[in-house]
């Protein structure tokens, strides 16, 4: 039997009880901002790789490699210099951004193969 999902908690805490009451009403405060920016981050992923999707059927259909180094260098770099404006470390968007493309190379070689094999 597979267990279901726990509904999300935003009043979920460990410090609950040790921490003095306005102190942690300004936590949760906070946190719940933060929980706000992570769905939407999560909703703009979703857009973006549903973007990078189509860019994979239009390589397949065209025979183009599902890579782009001089593309994704470019990315980088901007996203560096992005991040910098934001005062975000260059490094770890960096980092993000490198996990997001291989994902996306990963779909891209899916739909590639996909496409090969409908194709034969």
């Amino acid at each position: 039997m597979t267990e279901k999902p726990r509904r999300f908690d935003p009043s979920a805490s460990s410090l609950a009880g040790e921490v003095d009451p306005a102190v942690m009403e300004e936590l949760l405060s906070v946190r719940g901002s933060i929980d706000n920016i992570d769905a939407t981050l999560v909703y703009l992923l979703a857009e973006r790789f549903k973007a990078t999707q189509r860019v994979g059927h239009l390589k397949a259909e065209h025979k183009l490699p599902p890579a782009d180094p001089d593309r994704e260098a470019a990315q980088i770099t901007r996203l560096r210099a992005l991040a910098e404006e934001a005062n975000l470390d260059p490094a770890f968007a960096e980092k993000f951004l490198n996990f997001i493309i291989s994902e996306v190379i990963r779909h891209h070689q899916d739909i590639s193969q996909n496409h090969v094999a409908r194709d034969a």
